[in-house]
């Protein structure tokens, strides 16, 4: 209840494309006193042939809109998670900002308005991890700096890439944005540590006031529906012991993670937001480390950026993770040279 009850009294009076439009659930934890830290899972109803990418500063992208696309220079280096690498679903840039794409069926961009910079959504979350460093610059540029969404349709499993981004620093400060009829709705505190998928998020908060926890007295919830995640996310981060070390965040954030977590065997295409885990992610803030646990894999693998070079000068650099079940542990000296990835185009 601590994190969630100003959240819930300020509204009371009121995963990808497609393949990044995966049903997922993200939490935060930025009150433990040792190290800021989230989770992510990714859920969908196929792999998603994920991989790891290193991107240097200096990078030169286009929102991909045919008329007036949205350009910029990347100012950070990052390290993302992509789907079926065609866009960021997931990752961290070298200032500790991370962003996190999940599915919300109810996005909806509206038309082309074409005085307005158009932005992929396949880039939305890169956008932010290569041009702002905390969560205040990222919310304060929507006011100076206006774009327009456009809609991707990802070739592969042939769905839109309705979704909706979180955004969390090192401070833990916390936004999330959500695109509806057209408008990019932010809402932005650092109570707001938990995301799942439909409905909104405003419903969402409005939805946890039922619950024994946060004021209401309706039980704890157990099926895999979004609205339920939200829950149970929200009350194990409210109820996990201080940390005595990075280590025990970590593993305390994943215990969240794999209780808020489907089970193979629940995946409907037609459902998208209720489907099986397929990987999960634990980010610390703090300490700019990455952790990728697989479910087709026994072991943990993570990747600690202050290791890594993103100078302008240095390759764009792959970690292999789709099919690669043996990598484990410490990993950030194995990123190759490679091509950069396509980043997938709006129907506009």
């Amino acid at each position: 209840m601590k994190r969630f009850s100003a959240a819930i009294l300020s509204l009371a009076s009121l995963c990808f494309l497609s393949s990044s439009g995966e049903s997922c659930s993200r939490v935060l934890w930025n009150d433990n006193g040792w190290s800021v830290v989230v989770g992510r899972n990714m859920d969908w109803f196929e792999d998603i042939r994920s991989n790891i990418w290193l991107l240097p500063r200096g990078m030169e992208r286009s929102g991909l809109s045919e008329v007036n696309p949205l350009k910029w220079t990347s100012k950070y280096g990052s390290v993302v998670v992509t789907t079926y690498d065609v866009g960021t679903a997931d990752g961290i840039n070298e200032k500790g900002l991370a962003g996190h794409l999940l599915y919300l069926p109810e996005t909806t961009v509206g038309p082309r308005d074409e005085s307005l910079p158009g932005l992929s959504m396949s880039l939305w979350v890169q956008y932010y991890l290569d041009q702002f460093a905390t969560v205040q610059e990222a919310v304060d540029s929507l006011k100076t700096n206006p774009y327009q969404l456009r809609m991707a349709v990802e070739p592969t499993s042939g769905k839109p890439a309705t979704v909706h981004i979180a955004l969390n620093d090192p401070t833990g400060d916390s936004a999330i944005l959500e695109c509806l009829d057209g408008e990019i709705r932010v809402y932005h505190s650092r109570e707001y540590v938990v995301m799942t998928n439909q409905p909104s998020f405003d419903k969402q908060l409005t939805n946890l006031k039922q619950y024994r926890a946060f004021g209401g007295d309706k039980p704890l919830p157990g099926s895999t529906e979004p609205a339920d995640r939200f829950i149970r996310g929200a009350y194990y981060v409210n109820n996990l012991p201080d940390p005595k070390s990075d280590r025990e965040a970590i593993a305390a954030m994943m215990s969240v993670m794999r209780n808020v977590s489907a089970p193979f065997g629940i995946s409907n295409p037609e459902r998208p937001n209720v489907s099986t885990t397929i990987w999960r992610t634990v980010t610390d803030l703090s300490n700019r480390v990455l952790y990728f646990d697989s479910v087709m894999s026994p072991q943990v693998l993570w990747i600690k950026l202050e290791e890594l070079n993103f100078d302008s000068s240095q390759p764009v650099q792959k970690l292999t993770v789709f099919e690669n079940y043996d990598l484990m542990g410490d990993v950030s000296k194995d990123f190759t040279p490679t091509k950069m990835f396509d980043f997938l185009k709006p129907e506009d």
